[in-house]
């Protein structure tokens, strides 16, 4: 598939307006196997009960099952089956996970390269998320070049439950701008149109992307690129705005710089308006317009991004820097996760509970080790030590742990060090 679908990318990069058919061929033997290859054993069935152990077992001929049902167009994506997970938080919330079908994660992905490599020319630079070569470090240097220039104030929007609301029609017509194959097509509107079975009980889909699958964030990325980042473009900053402005956007979280409050009032008005067309809306809770860059002064104002919260401050030499934070938010989750985890781990062997905590302290200082966040990096760092602590006092039969032996295991059983990992400049 490879070949195929870097001759897609080609084509979509040297003609931009190119309507491509016969896309369906490459949801074929060698690309399906290679889906195969790269699913997790780890991951939950979806409703069929199915997982790659067990599919594996017969593959070639399940693989040759499925071609033939897609020739015949008597295969249909099964309901996605929706379970709830806690989120990171203390409220006892809880967000739904979508779990698909073997089957359907396999044709999802091999699906899903091949609306990348058609639309991934046609992306705009300030658009990171989901997308092959971009993270979200690279998201926030962008963000970050653009507050440490002529920014004053500052719109960061919230799309109300974006992923739940894309409307089928509207993305449908979005596709049909560069994809001729009616085959195609058609297996993403059932793949729309596939619904969700909870508890037993089946749920239509209406509208939304259907959840946990690999097609889901191409295809959200899509909606935007036309929704928000071509009107950004072509219509809200060389038409509406009079000095000069900025985007970024990370899936559904977008933050826009302007240069004049006037700028931000004006586009403000007009992405709610440009969202209400297409079955969107901004959540006024927690979309929020402040002043913010080298010269709002004291009346600057704070909002977060990517799980850090930016602040404007001053370098040592007392020049104007863009502070960025680990959001409390974050903190806050991450220290009930570990305390969870030190909690429900408290009686394995202590080799292996550090060992496992290092795993997690590693992750957490590649992501929040910037420039500037090294004071939260050790507050998180001391919460962990201090819970560990705990929990081995309370495992002990004395039910007390003192620090000179507990140092004396930290000695032979080092729990990583705080430490800057990246630098955005």
């Amino acid at each position: 598939m490879g070949t195929e679908v870097d001759r897609i990318r080609q084509l979509a990069e040297e003609h931009p307006e190119r309507k491509h058919q016969t896309l369906i061929h490459c949801v074929n033997k060698e690309a399906l196997i290679a889906a195969h290859m790269k699913q997790s054993a780890k991951k939950a069935g979806g409703i069929d009960g199915e997982v790659k152990d067990s599919y594996g077992e017969n593959l070639e001929e399940n693989i040759e099952t499925l071609l033939s049902r897609m020739k015949q167009f008597s295969y249909r994506p099964q309901p996605v089956k929706r379970v709830y997970i806690p989120k990171e938080g203390d409220k006892g919330e809880v967000r739904p996970l979508g779990i698909p079908a073997y089957e359907d994660k396999l044709v999802q992905s091999c699906m899903a390269d091949v609306l990348n490599a058609i639309y991934e020319p046609k992306f705009y630079d300030f658009s990171f998320g989901f997308r092959p070569g971009k993270d979200q470090h690279q998201a926030l240097s962008y963000l970050d070049d653009k507050l440490m220039g002529k920014t004053l104030w500052v719109l960061d929007a919230d799309i109300k439950s974006f992923f739940d609301n894309v409307d089928h029609e509207w993305i449908m017509k979005f596709l049909g701008h560069n994809i001729a194959d009616k085959n195609f097509l058609r297996y993403i509107t059932r793949f729309l149109k596939a619904g969700i079975m909870e508890e037993g009980k089946y749920m239509e889909t209406d509208a939304g992307v259907p959840q946990g699958g690999s097609i889901s964030p191409v295809l959200a990325n899509i909606y935007l690129h036309y929704v928000v980042d071509m009107w950004f473009a072509v219509e809200a900053k060389p038409k509406i705005a009079k000095g000069e402005c900025h985007m970024v956007r990370f899936a559904d979280d977008i933050v826009l710089c302007f240069q004049r409050e006037e700028d931000m009032i004006n586009i403000h008005k007009a992405l709610k308006e440009r969202l209400a067309k297409f079955g969107l809306e901004l959540s006024d809770d927690k979309t929020k317009r402040i002043k913010f860059g080298r010269f709002a002064g004291e009346e600057a104002g704070t909002f977060d991004f990517l799980g850090f919260t930016f602040i404007t401050g001053k370098t040592r030499n007392g020049k104007f820097t863009v502070i960025k934070v680990t959001s409390q938010k974050k903190l806050k989750q991450k220290r009930r996760k570990v305390k969870e985890w030190i909690h429900k781990n408290m009686h394995q062997p202590i080799k292996a509970i550090i060992k496992r905590l290092n795993l997690g302290l590693r992750g957490h200082y590649n992501y929040y080790g910037l420039s500037h966040n090294l004071h939260r990096l050790r507050m998180f760092y001391g919460y962990v030590v201090r819970q560990l602590k705990y929990w081995l006092s309370r495992r002990s039969q004395r039910g007390y742990l003192s620090w000179e032996k507990f140092n004396k295991i930290l000695l032979y059983n080092p729990l990583l060090k705080p430490a800057i990992t990246r630098k955005l400049w």
